[in-house]
């Protein structure tokens, strides 16, 4: 291996990494959020249709993504940036405005490091995980 490759495969891994760690504060973020609005059918019934989808896609769509993402980065990056995407646009076209301030974003950043550990990866015969795909003894 080359001394190029050693550095992308090192520069790869470490990205995945972050992503997967982010993506646990940014889960454990939100799960703490859930706890502290209460769970419960009541905490739900009070919500008007507009934010249930928004519910839909933020935290719920972006938390799908990112636990996706540790077995398919590309599959778990795209569905949480999908999902953010769908957030702000639903948002928009019902307010009018974007939601304030960066926390949506930082809390889904993870997706876009899960896509570029996949695109990183992608060519370099990585199997699901980042893990070398062994060569069978018959391949040259």
């Amino acid at each position: 291996m080359t001394t190029a490759a050693v550095k992308a495969d090192s520069s790869a891994r470490t990205i995945r990494w972050a992503a997967r760690i982010w993506s646990l504060l940014s889960l454990g973020f939100l799960l703490l959020m859930f706890i502290g609005e209460g769970l419960g059918s009541a905490s739900w019934a009070g919500l008007s249709r507009r934010e249930i989808i928004l519910m839909l896609f933020f935290p719920l769509g972006v938390s799908l993504g990112m636990l996706l993402a540790w077995l398919w980065e590309g599959l778990g990056g795209a569905f949480t940036l999908a999902s953010l995407a769908a957030f702000y646009t639903v948002h928009y076209l019902s307010t009018g405005r974007f939601p304030g301030g960066p926390w949506f974003m930082i809390v889904a950043a993870p997706g876009f490091l899960f896509l570029l550990s996949r695109l990183l990866n992608a060519g370099r015969g990585r199997a699901r995980g980042g893990r070398p795909v062994p060569r069978s003894a018959g391949r040259h």
